[in-house]
């Protein structure tokens, strides 16, 4: 008889096997894949689940926008909560913390491109909460979004950080969104982007020390950035 870490173990592999091709043959996500080969048991557990290591971030001058879609409005305003209290830990001003909402995390990506060109924000933080259904919009909707803030990212040269829920059931939701009934993931992703909003203007030369890895001359006359209006 197998052991359940053996059976596991097998499902996985299919799952790595037929994900690129059996996927394509059968119009079939490897989210999809997951859930028919695991439907003998009542959940499957991710490998590497675990908290990143942060640096000693000062957020003094760095201008954050969040914007969050409404849609589980209760799960997404704790994340907001989460993150507003770290980044005031983070020494970041509240008079640079922007945000503003959308309907619902399918609008994130646009509305996120909107504040990276206006250039009023050093990071933004998109937050959301999309909770798997009966029919595949929940796979369409996750897998849209993620790509969207990535491309946002790249093509603005402006941290966009994914903090978007993408859970089975509201349970998992409110242990990821509260810090009483388990983590706040709100407070991750505001460490997340201070560092990524210093390691952006030291590579851009906003901040006189490039102590992220960019080497910026320490006699130059750049500054950090004033406050300014966030917005649009």
């Amino acid at each position: 008889v197998r052991s359940p870490q053996a059976r596991n173990m097998a499902r996985w592999l299919i799952i790595s096997l037929l994900g690129l091709h059996g996927a394509l043959g059968f119009g079939l996500t490897p989210t999809r894949l997951a859930r028919a080969v695991g439907s003998g048991q009542s959940s499957l557990r991710m490998v590497g689940e675990g908290a990143a290591d942060y640096l000693d971030l000062d957020g003094t001058g760095v201008r954050v926008a969040i914007v969050k879609a409404r849609w589980n409005e209760e799960v997404c305003d704790s994340l907001v909560e989460g993150c507003r209290s770290t980044l005031t830990q983070l020494k970041v001003q509240k008079e640079n913390i922007f945000e503003t909402s959308v309907p619902g995390s399918f609008e994130l990506p646009l509305a996120a491109r909107f504040l990276a060109l206006s250039g009023t924000a050093d990071v933004i933080i998109t937050v959301g909460c999309l909770i798997d259904g009966e029919t595949t919009h929940f796979d369409v909707i996750s897998n849209a979004v993620a790509k969207g803030l990535m491309d946002v990212g790249l093509q603005t040269a402006t941290p966009v950080v994914f903090g978007v829920l993408t859970c089975k059931t509201m349970e998992q939701a409110i242990a990821r969104s509260s810090a009483t009934a388990g983590h706040n993931h709100g407070e991750d992703w505001a460490k997340t982007a201070v560092e990524m909003a210093l390691l952006r203007n030291s590579a851009l030369g906003k901040f006189k020390q490039g102590t992220l890895g960019f080497n910026v001359n320490a006699e130059s006359k750049s500054s950090t950035p004033a406050p300014g209006k966030l917005g649009f």
